[in-house]
């Protein structure tokens, strides 16, 4: 995908921290197969800094939404503590097959490398893996309930995460081309979208809170579900 003015994602601004409205299907960092990604970008955030904002925690290249960057060595500093000891708070929209039969739950499923192979990202369940919690909310359903709107919290941020998180309960994220029934090309792509992201960095002030609009691909999704814009 060509991305045509990085500026107008940008959903919320002050001297450490930017966050952005990340498209789906845009890798964050460059990866062996090359092609163009977030990075590519970065420059046009600068804002008359020297230096380009870095990437501050992950997206995967198909999920959407609030991504933070910090601005200089001292913000990154500070921004990577945030998210190190989970005081930075996601919440995260998915459009699930089937769902939880409770309205709301807790997900505790330790999480390990599928693969040795240090350039494989793809996850499994592990009872030996790293612990990993995620907090999830049902926000609607279709009438058949044949799928769920879901707001996920994760507290820990393990690779795929949610992703594995969902399929391992039950209820896969609609498009997931690894852990679900998705086919690898084609609509509707992974339905998952980073909608919120807060993060306590000022001691003295409330915490920075953005949101992210549900994107475009998303949206007859939710709409199903009793979403409305």
């Amino acid at each position: 995908m060509i991305l045509p003015d990085i500026g107008a994602r940008l959903l919320y601004r002050d001297a450490l921290l930017l966050v952005i409205d990340k498209p789906a299907g845009l890798p964050v960092h460059p990866g062996p197969k090359g092609g163009e990604t977030l990075t590519d970008h970065l420059d046009a955030l600068r804002f008359g800094l020297p230096r380009r904002p870095e990437v501050v925690h992950r997206l995967d290249r198909d999920t959407s939404g609030c991504l933070a960057l910090g601005r200089h060595a001292k913000a990154l500093t500070r921004l990577n503590r945030l998210f190190a000891t989970a005081m930075a708070e996601k919440v995260y929209w998915a459009l699930v097959e089937g769902g939880p039969e409770a309205e709301s739950t807790s997900i505790d499923l330790p999480l390990a490398r599928r693969s040795d192979d240090p350039r494989s990202w793809w996850m499994k369940a592990d009872p030996a893996g790293e612990p990993a919690l995620t907090h999830v909310r049902v926000l609607g359903r279709t009438p058949d309930r044949a799928r769920s709107w879901l707001e996920l919290r994760p507290v820990t941020g393990r690779t795929h995460q949610l992703r594995v998180h969902c399929a391992a309960s039950g209820f896969p994220i609609v498009g997931d081309a690894i852990y679900g029934s998705a086919p690898r090309t084609g609509f509707p792509g992974l339905q998952l979208h980073a909608r919120a992201l807060t993060l306590p960095l000022y001691p003295k002030k409330e915490p920075v809170h953005a949101e992210a609009p549900v994107p475009e691909h998303m949206r007859a999704g939710l709409a199903e579900c009793g979403w409305r814009a």
